[in-house]
Order: C-alpha cells, then sequence, then structure tokens
C-alpha cells in the first residue's frame, strides 16, 4: 500500500488508463487529442478574464474564503500557522459537493453562496466561531471536540433544512470525528510535524501530501481514495483528491511561517468533476455510450475511475499549451496555476451554459467524502 501514497504513483497508474484510452482500449471512453487545442484556447481565455495581469495564485482552499470580496482569514484579529492548518483541514474536509440545491446566507454580508464556495464560507464562519474548538468560542480545532461533531452540529452550521438539503451531510460529520480521533491534539500540530522536515528553510510539496496521506489516511471510512479498474489487475488507481487539495492548501500558511515549498508540480491535478467536466463538456473525451450521461454512477465504478485518470493525465498535458498561449513558463506558472487560473473555472463555466443546474456531466453517488 505504501508505494499507493505518493502523487508519483497517482501519475504512473492514470497514465497507464490513459495509454489505454490511446489505443481505444480503455472501456466505457474514447479520447479525442484533436480537441485539446481548443480545449487549451478556453483555458487561457479564462485565465485572462480571471487575472488580467496573470498573477494567479495557487488552486487552494485560501481562495474560496474571500469570495464576495471580503478577506475573512485576514480579518481576524490573531492568526498563526497551526491555527491556519486548523482551518484548512477542517474545511478541506467538510468541501466534497454540496449538491445544486444547497445555499448558504452569510449573516455577516448577507450574501448567498453555493457549492464549494458555500461550503467553505459556512465553515470559516463555525471556525471563527468556535464550533471545531472545546471552549466553543475561540477560532482553532481541538480533536476532542472534532471527535464529538454531529450531523446536527454541522446541520446547523449549514443552514440545513428540508428546503435546502446537503449531500452526504453524515459522511462529512463522520469524517470530522474521525479526525478528531486520528489527531493528537489538534490537526494544526501537523504544521510542526512538517515544520521539522524542512531542510534549509525549504519543504518539498510531495512531502507534505505524503504526511497527509500516513497522517490522516485511517479517517476516510472507504479507506485512501484508491480504486481497482478492471483493465489494470496488478493494482488499483490511487487518486487522493481531497488529500491533494489539502495539500495545495496548506502551502500557503507554510510559507508565511518562512517555509520555502519547492517542486509544487510534483502533486497531481485533481480529478474532480470540475476539471472532468471541462475535457468531457469539449470533446476531448466522449462516453462510448451516450446513454452513461443519464445514469447515476458509483464513485468506484470502472467509468468513474477512468474519467478521473483521463483529467489526472489530461491536465498534465494541456497545463504546457496554456503556457505557450500565456507566454509564461512552467516555473512562473506551475499547474496548481493552471487550475485555479483556468481549468477548475473553464469547467464551470461550460457547465453552467450546458446545463441548467451547472452540474456536471456525469451524476455520482456521492457521500461527501470523493467529490
Amino acid at each position: 500500500m505504501s508505494d499507493l501514497l505518493t502523487p508519483e504513483a497517482v501519475r504512473e497508474r492514470c497514465e497507464a488508463l490513459f495509454a489505454l484510452a490511446e489505443a481505444g482500449r480503455l472501456e466505457g471512453w474514447q479520447l479525442d487529442l484533436s480537441r485539446l487545442p481548443a480545449t487549451a484556447n478556453l483555458v487561457a481565455q479564462v485565465v485572462r478574464q480571471n487575472y488580467p495581469d496573470l498573477a494567479v495564485p495557487f488552486h487552494a482552499r485560501w481562495r474560496h474564503f474571500s469570495v464576495g470580496g471580503v478577506d475573512r482569514w485576514a480579518a481576524l484579529p490573531s492568526r498563526d500557522p497551526r491555527m491556519g492548518f486548523d482551518l484548512a483541514i477542517t474545511s478541506v474536509l467538510l468541501d466534497a459537493g454540496a449538491g445544486m440545491a444547497w445555499r448558504y446566507r452569510e449573516a455577516e454580508t448577507g450574501q448567498v453562496f453555493a457549492r464549494s464556495e458555500g461550503l467553505a464560507v459556512a465553515s470559516f464562519r463555525m471556525f471563527e466561531a468556535g464550533a471545531f474548538a472545546v471552549d466553543g468560542r475561540i477560532p482553532r480545532a481541538d480533536a476532542a471536540r472534532l471527535a464529538a461533531i454531529t450531523a446536527a452540529d454541522l446541520a446547523a452550521g449549514f443552514q440545513v433544512g428540508t428546503d435546502n438539503p446537503l449531500v452526504g451531510l453524515e459522511g462529512r460529520a463522520a469524517l470530522l470525528r474521525r479526525l478528531g480521533e486520528a489527531v493528537p491534539g489538534r490537526p494544526g500540530a501537523l504544521f510542526d510535524h512538517l515544520a521539522a522536515q524542512a531542510e534549509g528553510g525549504a519543504l518539498p510539496a510531495r512531502a507534505i501530501l505524503i504526511a497527509l496521506l500516513h497522517h490522516l489516511g485511517p479517517i476516510w471510512p472507504n479507506g485512501l481514495d484508491i480504486w481497482p479498474h478492471p483493465a489494470i489487475p496488478d493494482g488499483p488507481v490511487p487518486f487522493h483528491k481531497l488529500s491533494q487539495w489539502l495539500a495545495y492548501s496548506l502551502i500557503e500558511p507554510l510559507e508565511e511561517a518562512g517555509i520555502r515549498v519547492t517542486g509544487i508540480d510534483a502533486l497531481t491535478g485533481l480529478p474532480e468533476y470540475r476539471n472532468g467536466g471541462l475535457f468531457l463538456d469539449m470533446g476531448v473525451i466522449r462516453l462510448a455510450d451516450p446513454a452513461d450521461a443519464a445514469r447515476e454512477h458509483a464513485p468506484g465504478s470502472p467509468l468513474i475511475v477512468g474519467w478521473r485518470a483521463l483529467t489526472v493525465a489530461l491536465l498534465d498535458r494541456i497545463a504546457p499549451l496554456v503556457r505557450e498561449r500565456l507566454g509564461v513558463s512552467a516555473k512562473a506558472f506551475p499547474l496548481a496555476r493552471v487550475l485555479e487560473g483556468g481549468t477548475w473555472w473553464a469547467g464551470r463555466r461550460l457547465a453552467a451554459e450546458r446545463r441548467a443546474d451547472g452540474g456536471p456531466p456525469l451524476r455520482i453517488a456521492s457521500d461527501g467524502t470523493v467529490f
């Protein structure tokens, strides 16, 4: 199992499925790489619209904490890296798809948010109010409190009701309880573990992911984000989507503490429905059976595992095309910027244009811990 707990393993297994697709032998999928340049054009256009100066931040949870023109993290009276880890870890674990109907109204601003932004703002306000702290007052996360979180606690904080349903509510609460049981004292203690690994003030990004997989691996209800596929009989396919999203999100608290994070492109693109939807909606990949678009699929089904693997491999291929169109280097514009500036937002834009609810092109049965 340990050989699957690296970003290199994610790329290796995803590339194996991509090679099958190139040969026309990946069941359920057809690949059309002639559509990739047009997709790169769209992504580059979206990057320029979102960030005309091309000063794109990393793809991370921190972007969502400042939606609506409000920098909520900066507004806290005091901040430190362990507190940043507490917030990022709890918020990312609560971010796995909200469903199309759920909304969150922020009392402090009167603004209404949905989907990932809504989950971020709701979790931030819970954190700020002390909902994850033992004393119920200060903005931090304590293991003892997390271990006692209930679905009712989250329902209250996320404004869930019969007219405002949130998918996977119990799954999210159970995930936080397991987090509380797995960490010593508080999630923010992981900062000290990583800081101790820094050499000369630098820490490789892959070390963040590997630490997360080893320290937080036991919290996942169905094991880590690793799935079998019949086309690869010698082992399953790892994705570690939420763990990698969290690894990206821990870079900024580390750098704010003076630790330089290196090798960020060692992490892979995120195989979730916005990035995957981009390639499906643009025709880079197509369903072999169009009827699959109307069916609901389990996260571990071969069709969804194949879709996610193709997404990882295609993100690696579109990144240099996007950089070429923007006139930037790989060093200045790592994959984390391609994701934040363009692919994720391009996927969302296409979803809004093509489907009334703005949802993904495939329906996935989610328990709130994968997508």
